[in-house]
């Protein structure tokens, strides 16, 4: 076995069997349980590994990102074939690379895009079922994009979150945020800094609503200054919800070279 390293993992799944990505005693189908047992199986080594966004029970991933320590001497750019082998189906690792031991997904800055969607249409696909909410009323997708303008930029996000949310600040910054049709199907695309507990998922509810004529689209500015969950719409489904894309703006840390590397 060699000296410690960091292994970096970018993690997509199908989150319709789990419940939510964080390892729990209550539930344990997880995500992250499943990684941990597949890094086990490969290294011998109980490990726990660190993930960057804490996806809720049934939400899908595309990018996700994961880091353990470990004494294995596989290659960093390998754990991506041989951890696949471990995994079921519906979980797979995408790259893998090794990073500096200090890096830690949580502590960077970073960007973070989700899309929601929604199948718009009066009965559902059924093929589309675990990966988009249903809608069967006519949403404006005008009107959705004039209330989503008001949610971009600094704000404090109390509306927008709920009520269990254990952040020390609910003020996140939403750089771009767009509503769009193909189709049947409408898709939210919201990027920002960092997301609230269910903060997504209330933005896309409050932006049904809207989008079906109840509320105007400068509404939302109201909403988020009366900083109360009770002022915005309905958690949307978690079946909708994809994070897609997870950046890190300054980069991500290399391995210190050792002495053999020098």
């Amino acid at each position: 076995m060699g000296d410690i390293r960091r292994i970096m993992l970018t993690v997509s799944y199908d989150g319709t069997a789990y419940n939510g990505w964080a390892l729990q005693t209550s539930t344990p189908n997880t995500i992250e349980g499943e990684l941990n047992r597949a890094i086990e199986r490969l290294t011998g080594e109980q490990v726990q590994v660190i993930g960057a966004s804490r996806t809720d029970s049934g939400v899908h991933a595309y990018g996700n990102v994961a880091v353990f320590d470990t004494t294995s001497t596989i290659p960093g750019d390998r754990f991506i074939f041989a951890l696949n082998h471990e995994l079921p189906q519906d979980i797979r690792i995408v790259e893998s690379r090794e990073v500096a031991l200090d890096f830690h997904p949580r502590h960077c800055n970073t960007e973070k895009t989700y899309e929601y969607r929604i199948v718009n249409s009066q009965i559902m696909d059924p093929t589309r079922r675990f990966y988009a909410c249903h809608f069967s009323m006519p949403l404006d997708i005008g009107l959705m994009n004039a209330a989503a303008h008001h949610l971009v930029g600094e704000h404090d996000f109390t509306s927008f979150c709920n009520v269990e949310s254990q952040a020390v600040s609910h003020v996140r910054t939403i750089k771009d945020i767009s509503v769009t049709r193909n189709g049947d199907e409408v898709v939210i695309s919201v990027t920002g800094n960092g997301f609230l507990y269910n903060m997504v998922r209330i933005i896309a509810g409050t932006l049904m609503q809207i989008g079906r004529g109840r509320g105007g689209p400068s509404e939302v500015k109201t909403i988020l200054e009366k900083k109360n969950r009770a002022a915005a719409g309905p958690t949307a489904p978690a079946e909708g919800l994809f994070l897609i894309e997870y950046k890190f703006l300054d980069g991500i840390p290399e391995p210190e070279a050792t002495d053999e590397e020098v």
